[in-house]
C-alpha cells in the first residue's frame, strides 16, 4: 500500500495518471495538488469524485508550507505540475520559471526533509534536447532547449540531478514526446485542430507545416511512468535515472499530416488550414530513442497513431460540454491567436 502525491493532477497528463493509478492499485491512496490555473480543471477528475482513496488539494507547488505538509508520509511524488505551452512561454516566461523551476525546487526541498524520503519522479519533456536532423536523442544527449518553456524544464531536470548528488534523494526523470488523448486543454495542437474543425473555424499552422513530432498517447505515457517507478523502487541507483518515452516510428509525422488526417476523419475541407508565419525558435524535428526504457522494463507503446487519433477525435466530438467552456474561458488568448500568434506544437 502506497501513498502518492501527484502534483498537477487536474491537468491533462496528470489526471490521466491519477485515473491510471487508482485503477491499477486498489490499495493505494492518492493526494492531488493542483493550483487550478487556466489548464487545471476539476472536471478532469469528476468521474473519480466518489473514490475515497482520492483527496484533492488546491494549492501551489511553490508554496513551501503546502509542499512540506503534503509530501510528509508519501511514498511517491510525481511532479506533473508545470506551465507547458511554448507560445505562452514566449509571451510571459516569468510564470514558467516560477512554476517549473522554483516550484520544482520547493518540492525537492520538501522531499529531502520528509521522513521517510519519497521516490521523486520529475515529468519532463523531449523538448529539452532541442531539434534534431539526425539520430533520435538518447538520455545522455546534450540539453539544447530552444524555447523558454524547454529551458525551464531543462533547469528543473538539472535541479533534480543536483538534489540527488547533494542529498542522495532517490529520483527519476521521464522525458516524453508530444502527448495526445482525452482531457488535453484545447489550446494544444491536436485538440485545437479538432475543436476548431468541429466549429468550422480556421486551424492555424506554423510555417510550411513540415515540422516533425513523435506523438505519444497519454495512456502509453502513464504506463511507462508506472513501469519506471516499479523498476526502480529499490532506490539502488547511483545517479538520477532518466528515461525517454516516445510513441514509436509510426507516430513520427509532420504537423501538416496531423491536420490533414483530422480533417479527413471529420470530413472537413483542407481549406480550414490557415498557414501563418513560423514562431521564433520553432524546433524542426523531435525524435527520441526509447531503447533504454524498453530494455529495462516490460513497456512498449500499444497505441497506433492513426487509430488512436481517430479515437481522440471521437472523444472530443462526444465531450463538447467539457471543452466548449474552456475555449470560452480562454477567449483573450484565442483573440491573439486569430491575429497571427497561433497555438501549435
Amino acid at each position: 500500500m502506497r501513498r502518492w502525491l501527484i502534483t498537477g493532477g487536474a491537468g491533462f497528463i496528470g489526471s490521466n495518471f491519477v485515473r491510471y493509478t487508482l485503477g491499477h492499485y486498489p490499495e493505494d491512496t492518492v493526494v492531488v495538488l493542483d493550483k487550478l490555473t487556466y489548464a487545471g480543471n476539476r472536471e478532469n477528475l469528476r468521474d473519480l469524485g466518489g473514490d475515497r482513496r482520492l483527496r484533492f488539494v488546491q494549492g501551489d507547488i511553490a508554496d513551501p508550507g503546502v509542499a512540506r505538509s503534503l509530501i510528509q508520509g508519501c511514498d511517491v511524488v510525481v511532479n506533473f505540475a508545470a506551465e507547458s505551452h511554448v507560445d505562452r512561454s514566449i509571451v510571459d516566461p516569468t510564470a514558467f520559471l516560477q512554476t517549473n523551476v522554483i516550484g520544482t525546487q520547493v518540492l525537492l526541498d520538501a522531499a529531502v526533509r520528509a521522513t521517510p524520503r519519497p521516490i521523486f519522479v520529475q515529468i519532463s519533456t523531449d523538448e529539452v534536447y532541442g531539434s534534431t536532423d539526425g539520430e533520435p536523442f538518447r538520455e545522455d544527449s546534450s540539453l539544447k532547449p530552444n524555447s523558454q518553456y524547454a529551458a525551464s524544464k531543462a533547469a528543473a531536470d538539472l535541479l533534480v540531478r543536483a538534489y540527488k548528488s547533494t542529498f542522495n534523494l532517490y529520483s527519476v526523470i521521464t522525458r516524453s514526446s508530444n502527448n495526445y488523448g482525452p482531457y488535453q486543454f484545447p489550446e494544444k495542437f491536436i485538440p485545437l485542430a479538432i475543436t476548431n474543425a468541429i466549429q468550422n473555424e480556421p486551424i492555424p499552422l506554423y510555417g510550411d507545416g513540415l515540422q516533425i513530432r513523435d506523438w505519444l498517447h497519454v495512456e502509453d505515457n502513464c504506463r511507462a511512468i508506472d513501469q519506471v517507478i516499479e523498476c526502480h523502487e529499490q532506490k539502488s541507483q547511483d545517479h538520477t535515472e532518466i528515461f525517454n518515452i516516445g510513441g514509436g516510428h509510426d507516430a513520427e509525422v509532420t504537423n501538416k499530416y496531423v491536420l490533414e488526417t483530422i480533417l479527413k476523419i471529420l470530413d472537413k475541407p483542407l481549406s480550414l488550414i490557415q498557414y501563418v508565419p513560423d514562431r521564433p525558435g520553432h524546433d524542426r524535428r523531435y525524435a527520441i530513442s526509447t531503447e533504454k526504457l524498453q530494455r529495462k522494463s516490460r513497456w512498449a507503446p500499444t497505441h497506433r497513431f492513426e487509430n488512436s487519433l481517430r479515437n481522440t477525435v471521437e472523444w472530443y466530438r462526444t465531450h463538447e460540454s467539457w471543452w466548449r467552456p474552456l475555449k470560452a474561458r480562454a477567449a483573450p488568448h484565442w483573440l491573439r491567436m486569430k491575429k497571427g500568434t497561433p497555438c501549435a506544437s
